[in-house]
């Protein structure tokens, strides 16, 4: 069943309109800022608790799971009620979780602050996608969509580095109040130019298993399930790497490089999977286990490490679009059921990366982890080489 355009969502002026786009992708930026911060402050925070790397790693694995099971919780439970007051009640649990990490006297509060966070983006991500079209006029929805989700890039170029810079200067807490107040200027846009938003497409179960067992729906999650966890399964402990491996002190400068590289993967994969889905995700697995397998090697050069952060981050970057268009191609009439796949899905499989990668490198070592991780993205070449894909996707 389509979306139908309520009056009051365009009933605003046109700026207020762009600026309710606008809260929506700052709102998005909060988000994935938040979620992958402590890749930054890992060690720090780990070091505060004196909890091992492997176990700070939780970090990044509470917010996965509970984005998983919270996304179509959420869909379902919230079917009726208007999107406009689902977005505030989770940007309010944004600005809870933030305010707690900042606080926290204990690992197990920051741990508790993650389970919001996981709330907050499985709530937030299963209504965002497709609610251009209701913010600003349809000749626009386009233009307002690529604004919208330009946000998960800019978390990576912008929002770890800046927040791995304020932790090294001011402390590791600091970088979350700095995020509580943006989380609280971004409520206070959302309630001032977000339109009422009233639900109109009826979402239940029923529909969520339908997409589920959708042709393509079956490769989506496959490739989400290998490529999300080379990522998350390394990415999550780069910076150990790069502080013991490369023995880089401060790696702000790097996860920088490796986050411009990852907007221009975002553009170059948004072109490329228009084209061919399958070349699109062959490309980006290419790129990354490159990047994986030659770290270990030539990773001691910090030269040779910024290069090779450049090419993963290229790869990267082109990942969340390519498979949230598989995910929207197998359900295409249906914008908040694809986007409720891809969130559940993604955040499942990031939660288990990170926790895989976190009881690897407990054992072993940062190289070890990063090998794993190039042989997963690997196989997904594999699969994109054969005719599997296809098979899967018809």
């Amino acid at each position: 069943m389509s979306i139908l355009l309520a009056p009051s969502s365009v009933a605003k002026p046109g700026f207020v309109r762009w600026l309710g786009v606008l809260a929506v992708m700052l709102g998005i930026f909060a988000i994935v800022t938040t979620e992958i911060l402590p890749i930054g402050l890992l060690t720090a925070i780990g070091a505060d608790f004196t909890v091992s790397d492997g176990m700070a790693g939780l970090m990044m694995t509470m917010p996965g799971l509970l984005a998983a099971i919270s996304a179509p919780v959420v869909s379902v439970a919230g079917a009726r009620v208007d999107r406009k007051r689902l977005f505030i009640v989770c940007t309010l649990l944004l600005v809870a979780a933030n305010l707690i990490a900042a606080v926290a006297p204990a690992f197990w509060m920051v741990l508790a602050s993650r389970v919001l966070l996981g709330i907050t983006i499985g709530g937030y991500w299963s209504i965002a996608a497709g609610l251009a079209s209701r913010l600003v006029p349809p000749e626009a929805a386009a233009r307002a969509t690529a604004v919208i989700f330009a946000a998960v890039p800019l978390g990576s170029v912008l929002g770890v580095p800046v927040g791995t810079f304020i932790g090294d200067i001011a402390g590791w807490r600091a970088a979350f109040v700095v995020l509580a107040i943006l989380s609280a200027a971004v409520l206070a846009l959302l309630a001032f130019a977000v339109p009422a938003l009233p639900a109109h497409q009826e979402l239940g179960w029923s529909t969520l298993r339908t997409g589920l067992t959708a042709a393509g729906t079956r490769f989506a999650l496959l490739a989400t399930l290998l490529i999300v966890t080379a990522q998350f399964g390394t990415y999550t402990y780069v910076t150990p790497f790069l502080e013991q491996v490369t023995g880089v002190g401060n790696v702000t400068a790097l996860l920088l490089i490796y986050g411009i590289a990852g907007i221009a993967g975002n553009f170059l994969g948004g072109n490329l999977v228009g084209r061919s889905p399958r070349a699109a995700l062959g490309a980006a697995a290419t790129l990354m286990a490159a990047a994986l397998l030659l770290l270990p090697v030539f990773g001691h050069r910090e030269f040779a490490a910024a290069a090779l952060l450049t090419v993963w981050g290229i790869g990267y970057g082109g990942i969340p679009v390519i498979l949230q268009t598989w995910f929207a191609a197998a359900v295409p009439d249906h914008a908040e059921v694809s986007s409720t796949l891809f969130t559940a899905s993604f955040q499942a499989t990031f939660c288990a990366g990170a926790l895989a990668g976190g009881l690897l490198l407990d054992r072993t070592s940062p190289s070890t982890v990063l090998v794993c991780g190039g042989a997963i993205a690997i196989a997904v070449l594999v699969i994109c080489l054969s005719d599997l894909s296809e098979k899967l996707a018809h």
